[in-house]
């Protein structure tokens, strides 16, 4: 990446989803501690935000938190602000994914991809808007995904890709609706990321696959993410809003 100088220099960020070690989560609090910012992280496993937290050092916080329970993420955004005295970033990291075929998905399984991935990301830009408020602005990024654009047919099936579809059209009302209070908030259209998302379930075989159709010829890292969670985070991107950037080697072209 060429050498622009930090970015985010006195930033607050938070980044949801940031307990896998090679995840895009902590890809991004990485690179957003590097830019200057300050980084609250969050996640529901407990054991792996302590090592990642442990990693970017004293400066950063970690917080354990279920983005689909109200309470918890109302008392965690709170507690957030009162610690780094504010909150200016919000990446929407959070999500699972299943490959469950229509007919069989349960509806303790829709309701889980639903709830983490659309009601996380409503719940948590609900929570640190009036702390960017108070700041006079600041920059909501919602990880979404090419499912929501093509209909699935990867590996996320139905629900995902409704589920990712819907933070698409929530990052666009949300644009809408906060410009005025000088918050941006925009989507990733994510490729396919080479990372361990699915917990093993995505093999091999099938990444090769996948990549296999990709216009750039390669899956996507989570750096690639982490690189558009920056730019759509910070002074370089002032005058977008409400948009939907692909991030996906090209698959969306097809």
């Amino acid at each position: 990446m060429t050498d622009i100088g930090p970015l985010l220099t006195g930033k607050v960020a938070v980044i949801t989803g940031t307990a896998k070690a090679s995840g895009i989560g902590l890809a991004t609090a990485r690179l957003f501690a590097e830019h200057g910012a300050r980084v609250a992280m969050i996640d529901i496993d407990a054991a792996g935000l302590d090592a990642a937290g442990g990693e970017l050092g004293r400066d950063h916080r970690t917080f354990a938190c279920d983005v689909t329970e109200r309470r918890q993420v109302v008392a965690t955004a709170d507690k957030i602000s009162a610690e780094f005295g504010g909150i200016d970033i919000l990446v929407n990291n959070a999500g699972v994914v299943f490959g469950t075929a229509f007919d069989d998905i349960t509806e303790a399984e829709y309701d889980h991809v639903m709830g983490t991935n659309l009601r996380g990301n409503f719940m948590m830009a609900q929570a640190v808007v009036p702390s960017m408020r108070q700041r006079g602005g600041g920059a909501i990024v919602c990880i979404s995904s090419i499912a929501g654009q093509n209909g699935g047919g990867v590996f996320g099936r139905s629900h995902y890709a409704a589920a990712k579809a819907g933070i698409m059209g929530l990052a666009k009302a949300l644009g809408r609706e906060l410009a005025a209070d000088n918050i941006r908030a925009n989507a990733i259209a994510s490729g396919t990321i080479d990372n361990d998302f699915t917990d093993g379930r995505m093999t091999r075989e099938i990444k090769d696959e996948i990549a296999a159709r990709v216009p750039l010829g390669r899956l996507g890292t989570s750096e690639d993410i982490a690189n558009a969670c920056l730019f759509l985070a910070s002074d370089l991107s002032t005058y977008v809003t409400g948009t939907v950037l692909d991030v996906n080697g090209g698959l969306h072209i097809h």
